[in-house]
């Protein structure tokens, strides 16, 4: 037991590293567009990689906030923002953009378990947990787009993508209500994420939009 649960919290560590790593680089790529100076791609990378765990924190009144807990994050991300403006450039952006796909992809279910295993341990409702998922997963690249004066890619490109962490969140809480251990409910929770997110991309799923 004691080896599956080694297992589990290190499928947990690399899977989030990943998923940072996929949503810091979102972030770094976006402000680049615009043109932001070094403090505004940091930002702007920032927002994406930690912004939904910290909106979460705050709804969930958990202190310290969890990158306080994990400084050493903070310093990856920090890294990661001044390598990416040392050696990107902009003919590097479309191969890392689709190269991010997939690890943006586990780091959504990631952070929607992770929202969602929150939720439960405080005892709160079955639908307010899996939308603290959502939150979690979903958030950083809303403030991402916000603050570079976008629409947010989440509510306007009609690929799901919330709705795929919807999901996810949904078969965490069965599996926790099952009395599963937690590495299953996170494997389940990432593998339906991720594998909805995959099939919509690449079966091109589109969401239903306003009809005028």
């Amino acid at each position: 037991m004691q080896n599956v649960q080694f297992w589990g919290e290190t499928l947990r560590l690399l899977v989030e590293i990943a998923a940072t790593v996929a949503f810091a680089m979102s972030g770094v790529m976006e402000g680049a567009r615009k043109k932001l100076d070094a403090v505004g791609v940091c930002v702007v990378g920032f927002l994406a990689a930690f912004g939904g765990g910290t909106l979460r924190d705050l709804l969930l009144d958990q202190r310290p906030f969890f990158w306080v807990r994990h400084v050493e994050m903070l310093w990856g991300v920090l890294a990661l923002c001044v390598l990416a403006m040392a050696f990107m450039r902009g003919r590097h952006f479309a191969p890392t953009a689709k190269a991010i796909q997939w690890p943006d992809a586990l780091g959504l279910g990631l952070f929607a378990a992770t929202g969602v295993h929150q939720a439960l341990v405080l005892e709160l409702p079955a639908l307010v947990a899996v939308l603290m998922g959502l939150i979690t997963g979903v958030f950083g690249g809303v403030l991402r787009d916000v603050v570079c004066n976008e629409i947010p890619t989440a509510f306007h490109d009609h690929r799901p993508y919330a709705v795929c962490a919807f999901a996810g969140g949904w078969v965490y809480v069965g599996l926790w209500h099952l009395q599963a251990p937690g590495w299953l409910a996170l494997v389940a929770c990432v593998g339906v994420t991720a594998g909805l997110r995959g099939l919509a991309l690449w079966r091109n799923w589109q969401l239903p939009a306003w009809r005028h």
